[in-house]
């Protein structure tokens, strides 16, 4: 199953470059031990899950986990891979199976927390998270942070989840997920000042979305910026057609 979306010509370069790379892979494996050539098949498998090409992906990760099976970041990304094809079930054993290697990997932990909470599993999830956070080697604070938020978000306490949103923050301003959710807490608050703001804040460091577009556009019509309003609008239509906010403006009445 790949991703479907249109390739940027920077990406497709790039793409191309990586291709190229690959056909390489078999000379620069050359003498290295299977841990060595599973670390280089982990970070092909790495860059493709990070580009969409899911299948390219997979054939890459499970060649990493064939000549290194014991390697934690291994069955960490193929867990993360398994989410991304929404095949949840064996995302979380891969999760687990990362964390028996590695009890103490706090990205293991920070990620398996997130699907745990997604999955209706939320005290389970909490627990991993907070011993995420609690860990003092702890390289990334923020993403344990706003997965936590999420947690909460999942219970319906938005007032908690931004109090994690704003702490990831606090540890780096610029990750687009707190961002994100702080976007969607200002809005549903009826603060679009704040919503504006956060949406140019997300901007600077990532690419819109249909949702982001959709917030763009009701946040500027809330704000009565007209023009800006149907900017989004008809950025949302033409490069999201198909997407749920798409068809919700269609089927809106000022449509």
């Amino acid at each position: 199953m790949q991703d479907k979306r249109p390739i940027h010509w920077m990406t497709a370069t790039l793409l191309g470059a990586l291709l190229a790379g690959c056909n390489l892979t078999s000379r620069l494996t050359d003498g290295k031990s299977n841990a060595e050539k599973a670390q280089l098949n982990l970070q092909l498998g790495v860059r493709y899950l990070e580009m969409g090409m899911i299948d390219v992906a997979q054939e890459k990760l499970e060649a990493a986990l064939s000549q290194d099976s014991g390697n934690a970041d291994i069955h960490n990304a193929l867990a993360i891979l398994f989410e991304r094809i929404k095949d949840y079930d064996e995302a979380a054993d891969y999760y687990r199976s990362a964390l028996r290697r590695d009890p103490e990997n706090t990205s293991i932990k920070s990620n398996y927390g997130r699907l745990l909470c997604e999955r209706n599993d939320v005290e389970k999830g909490k627990n991993l998270l907070q011993e995420a956070l609690a860990s003092p080697v702890n390289p990334r604070p923020w993403i344990a942070l706003t997965n936590m938020g999420l947690c909460f978000i999942q219970q319906n306490d938005r007032q908690r989840g931004e109090d994690f949103f704003r702490q990831a923050l606090n540890a780096n301003a610029d990750y687009a997920p707190s961002l994100l959710e702080m976007l969607k807490i200002s809005y549903a608050n009826q603060q679009f000042m704040s919503a504006r703001a956060f949406l140019q804040r997300y901007l600077a460091i990532a690419k819109h979305t249909a949702e982001t577009l959709w917030l763009g556009f009701q946040t500027e019509r809330a704000l009565g910026n007209a023009t800006l309003a149907d900017e989004y609008k008809q950025q949302l239509l033409n490069d999201f057609p198909a997407s749920r906010e798409a068809q919700d403006i269609r089927a809106a009445p000022n449509h």
